[in-house]
């Protein structure tokens, strides 16, 4: 099989749309017949990964490399870039403001919740600069 790839925008600061990508992405894994678990992990870590886009960045792009052994996810923005990664990893830490947590969201369980249903987790960060985050789940 050749390896399927998909390309996604995400749009910053719009809570409504955010999720589109990772659910069309669930739904083209479980049209190829890929494991039930595969399918949660790769849909959490990926919707985790675009709400904290949305919150943090004003959006970005995701590109997703779906393979029959593992799936790629790369999501890249153009937001103020994470500080301090070894903090941001923490459960319960997050820089979501305070109407962003009045939604429901900046639990900070994000960042930790995508490096749990992943297999690896590469975070390249620069302050000012951006964030690319490339998310692999073996299958």
């Amino acid at each position: 099989m050749e390896p399927i790839k998909l390309s996604f925008n995400v749009d910053g600061e719009n809570f409504v749309s955010a999720g589109e990508a990772s659910t069309a992405v669930k739904t083209t894994l479980k049209k190829m017949g890929f494991p039930g678990d595969t399918v949660r992990r790769v849909a959490i870590a990926m919707y985790e990964a675009e709400i904290n886009m949305v919150i943090h960045a004003h959006g970005g792009t995701v590109d997703v490399e779906i393979c029959p052994d593992k799936i790629v996810i790369v999501l890249a923005d153009k937001g103020p870039g994470i500080p301090n990664i070894d903090l941001a990893m923490q459960e319960g830490y997050s820089t979501a403001p305070d109407d962003v947590r009045s939604l429901g969201f900046g639990a900070g369980m994000g960042l930790p919740n995508i490096k749990k249903y992943s297999d690896d987790l590469e975070i390249e960060t620069e302050l000012g600069v951006g964030t690319t985050l490339t998310i692999t789940i073996n299958c």
